[in-house]
């Protein structure tokens, strides 16, 4: 299946994002993860892509693949191209397609502070760029209702974004977020910038506070007042922060779908006792 085409359905459609192990020997518990998920039916499964040469980064063609064979369930493999040159980008898009997996968010990656960019590519749009010329993938990017942390102001991080779609992305993730208002008004921009892509929205249920000093502070969301006045209320309870986490989430892609937004994409940190959870306080409006 195409997700490009899939976010243009006249419906909501509900995707996860997992990564994978660090560790070959640990492949079948992410896939017994997957077994948990499938009676929820996403309509699609993302898998993640490290930088900088790790083991797992080698994973996701391979459990991409395996999901949609074991599961039929469609999927996306993430493809970076920090530190890479055109030979290693080109062979790691003949394995996608060899393997059968035809969706690719197509990202920069980060980059070490300490080593830097030893690649041959600094942007994502040239990754984009290669993987069209190669045809055969539908291919999607990633997009920051914030801003890329990198880009001085939303307004030049849009016309960054505007190359991307240019060099052949599809369709639009969005970097996790938590103040609805500021969607809102980044989706605007997008209108009035002339991107009309389908967008899916990436949501983070916060479970525990660990994500809060490192992902959502890498992130650099902003976090709306009831958002810091839940985890102010529930910092020593990690069963209360837990379920608000989740509740919180659900209530705020409660209010994307009456918004119209195209798609909720959930990133679950492979676990499926929040998929679960979320699906079943959404899924009366999917």
């Amino acid at each position: 299946m195409r997700i490009p085409d899939l976010l243009k359905e006249d419906r909501i459609t509900f995707s996860l994002e997992i990564f994978p192990p660090k560790k070959a020997i640990n492949k079948n518990k992410l896939y017994n993860i997957v077994r948990e998920l499938r009676p929820i039916g996403p309509d699609y499964i993302s898998v993640t892509h490290g930088a900088g040469g790790k083991e797992k980064d080698s994973f996701t063609c391979e459990i991409a693949s395996t999901i949609k064979k074991w599961f039929d369930i469609d999927t996306m493999a993430h493809l970076t191209c920090v530190n890479t040159d055109r030979a290693q980008i080109e062979t790691a898009i003949d394995n996608l397609k060899a393997s059968g997996v035809k969706n690719v968010l197509a990202l920069r990656g980060d980059i070490d502070p300490e080593k830097g960019n030893t690649g041959d590519y600094e942007h994502a749009n040239e990754l984009v760029s290669i993987i069209k010329e190669k045809g055969g993938l539908n291919i999607l990017g990633a997009c920051y209702p914030e801003g890329h942390y990198e880009s001085p102001d939303l307004d030049t991080d849009i016309e960054n974004l505007k190359y991307k779609i240019d060099a052949g992305v599809e369709g639009l993730i969005t970097q996790l977020f938590f103040d609805n208002d500021r969607m809102y008004h980044y989706l605007d921009k997008l209108d009035k910038a002339g991107i009309d892509v389908p967008v899916d929205a990436g949501i983070m249920p916060i479970t525990n506070l660990n994500q809060i000093k490192r992902t959502v502070a890498l992130s650099g969301a902003s976090l709306p007042p009831e958002f810091t006045k839940m985890i102010g209320k529930y910092e020593h309870d990690p069963e209360g922060l837990f379920d608000a986490g989740l509740d919180y989430a659900i209530l705020q892609i409660r209010n994307l779908i009456d918004h119209g937004i195209d798609g909720i994409h959930l990133y679950i940190m492979n676990s499926p006792e929040v998929a679960i959870y979320v699906y079943d306080g959404i899924k009366d409006l999917l």
